[in-house]
């Protein structure tokens, strides 16, 4: 399963960079075979951290893994011409995604699909609920009266 598409990289980076970043014969297209091939990396690692929590292939949508893997496949764009020289940006996207997926292997991230995010989103004030007690107040009505 792919996490993300040659478009959603694009979004990510300018069209000439991902042009100057996969296109070896100094054509003004970007090569979708290379953009393709950093695709199926970044989504070959996150299936390697998520294999064993999760059942693969996922069958739901995760914007988070959406987002992790156009940071790898960026990444793996800029070590092809860049390796040396790597932008400090897309690196610390990197490391931070590689982080991201070790806190997910270990639970201490879940995923949420999409459907998830909409419906947790919405307030509900029957759901509401607080810490505080009566006795919590700091200015009850009667302090509030001598005002």
């Amino acid at each position: 399963m792919d996490y993300c598409t040659i478009e959603d990289i694009d979004t990510h980076i300018s069209t000439p960079t991902l042009i100057q970043l996969t296109n070896d014969d100094g054509e003004e297209t970007v090569d979708r075979e290379v953009a393709t091939e950093a695709i199926v990396y970044s989504s070959a690692i996150i299936d390697g951290y998520l294999r064993g929590r999760y059942t693969l292939p996922l069958d739901t949508h995760f914007p988070l893994l959406r987002i992790l893997a156009i940071d790898l496949s960026v990444y793996r764009l800029y070590a092809r011409r860049m390796a040396d020289e790597m932008p400090e940006v897309i690196e610390s996207a990197y490391k931070n995604a590689i982080a991201t997926l070790r806190d997910i292997q270990k639970g201490i991230i879940s995923l949420q699909a999409e459907n998830d995010l909409l419906e947790s989103s919405s307030f509900n004030p029957d759901e509401y609920r607080t810490n505080k007690t009566l006795l919590d107040k700091l200015f009850g009505k009667q302090k509030l009266s001598e005002y």
